[in-house]
Formats: C-alpha cells, sequence, structure tokens
C-alpha cells in the first residue's frame, strides 16, 4: 500500500451495453462478472481502495444494490459524461493517483495492475499518465490506465470531445507526460474482454477450468496452450 500517495481504483461499470445488455450483471460460475472484476482488482496489492463508478441511470440502481451488498464504495455520475463521472470520484475519494478498469474485462491481472502503478510510481512526480495500452500488446481485456488526479481534472476541463471513453484526450494530447508498459511477445490478437455472448462464453470457461483457485494471467495462457480451439481473435487495433 502507497502511504504517501492515495491510490484509487476507479471501476467503470454501467449495465447499459449495446451489444450484451447488462453483460456486467452476467453470471460467471456463480458470481456476476463485476464481482469477478473487483475481487481481482482487490488482490492488487499497490491499490489503497477500489471503487464502482457507474451511472446515475436508473438501470444502474442494479449495480449500486450490489455495491452495497458487497460492502463496495459506489459513486454515480453521469452516464454520458464518463470523463465528468471520473473527475468527481477522483475529488470524493480524495484520490491523488486514479488507475481505471473497466469491468468488462474479468481476467484483469493483478499483477499486471501492480506492474504498471509501480512503473508510474518509479517515475513520479514527472509523469501524467502510465498504461499498457500505448500501444497494447497484452490481450485485449488486461488494460490498466493510471494517472495523476491533476491531469483527469485537466481534461475535465479542457477536453471537449470523447467524454465518454474518459482518457482519449490525454493518450491522444502531445501536452502530457506518459509512458507504456509492453509485453514481448505482442499478444493484443487475443480477445479476452467480454462484448458478445462469445467472449462470455470463452470467459466462463476460463472460471470452470481455473476458478476455484487464484490465477493469473499466465495460467490463462496455459489453458489456451492446452485448448486453442477457444482463442478469440481480436480484430481491434487501437483501443478506443
Amino acid at each position: 500500500m502507497n502511504t504517501v500517495l492515495n491510490t484509487v481504483v476507479l471501476v467503470q461499470a454501467r449495465v447499459g451495453s449495446t451489444r450484451l445488455p447488462k453483460k456486467v450483471l452476467a453470471d460467471i460460475e456463480g458470481q456476476t462478472m463485476l464481482e469477478r472484476v473487483v475481487n481481482r482488482v482487490l488482490l492488487a496489492q499497490y491499490p489503497d481502495s477500489v471503487v464502482i463508478a457507474t451511472s446515475t441511470n436508473e438501470g444502474d440502481n442494479e449495480i449500486e444494490q450490489l455495491c452495497r451488498t458487497k460492502n463496495w464504495p459506489c459513486f454515480r455520475g453521469s452516464e454520458e459524461d464518463v470523463l465528468r463521472r471520473f473527475s468527481q470520484a477522483a475529488v470524493d475519494y480524495a484520490a491523488d493517483v486514479v488507475v481505471r478498469i473497466t469491468s468488462d474485462c474479468p481476467l484483469i491481472d493483478p499483477g499486471i495492475i501492480d506492474t504498471v502503478i509501480d512503473r508510474f510510481m518509479s517515475l513520479y512526480p514527472d509523469i501524467d499518465y502510465v498504461s499498457n495500452t500505448l500501444p497494447t500488446s497484452y490481450p485485449r481485456g488486461l488494460d490498466v490506465e493510471v494517472m495523476t488526479r491533476d491531469v483527469l481534472l485537466k481534461e475535465q476541463i479542457s477536453c471537449t470531445i470523447w467524454r465518454e471513453h474518459v482518457t482519449q484526450g490525454m493518450r491522444k494530447s502531445m501536452t502530457y507526460r506518459k509512458d507504456n508498459v509492453s509485453h514481448e511477445p505482442n499478444l493484443n490478437f487475443m480477445r479476452w474482454t467480454v462484448d458478445t455472448i462469445e467472449d462470455l462464453n470463452f470467459i466462463r470457461k476460463v472460471y470452470q477450468c481455473l476458478g476455484e483457485k487464484t490465477f493469473y494471467w499466465n495460467d490463462v495462457l496455459s489453458l489456451l496452450s492446452e485448448h486453442p480451439e477457444w482463442l478469440i481473435q481480436d480484430m481491434q487495433k487501437e483501443p478506443v
């Protein structure tokens, strides 16, 4: 745990997915996808707290209720202006450092979370943003973005587009100090995130095989080497 900088993970969640509605509440071997994500994030060593950042849309009452049941901190803000939602949550929870995780990544890896935060901390205070997505070389669904609260608040004021995507403005900006964590070999052709029922079925197979124990992304790679037919290829070139 970092005792100097308050490091807060904001897990972005809502039920209003157009491609796979209510996917964050879909069952994965007895737990919702959101539970799977949060439980894996909680295994990371660096973060001081984990907050669910959902919207004020009535449909997301289910997410707030799940948070109450699990005793998770929950922040509710704009459904469309996710940048504003994140900025307000960062202020409300006194975050010095914000870690962005999305709730459709139930294989998110605590070790990778710690690696990206560690890179950020090693460069602080001469850094604004670190991720493993500039470009992505890990399987899709292991994305971690770390930024200062200050840069998030600057974007909240200055960014006029991409507000639904939170970090797109700072990723494209040439004014911010950025760094990236890469992996060799490049595995970004692998799809481990959930947008379709095919994605969800793949995740369920992984948890059927590995879910009884704490597992990491290398365990999933080993499983795929045994079952290459399970692999879903990702055609997306850059995160949006």
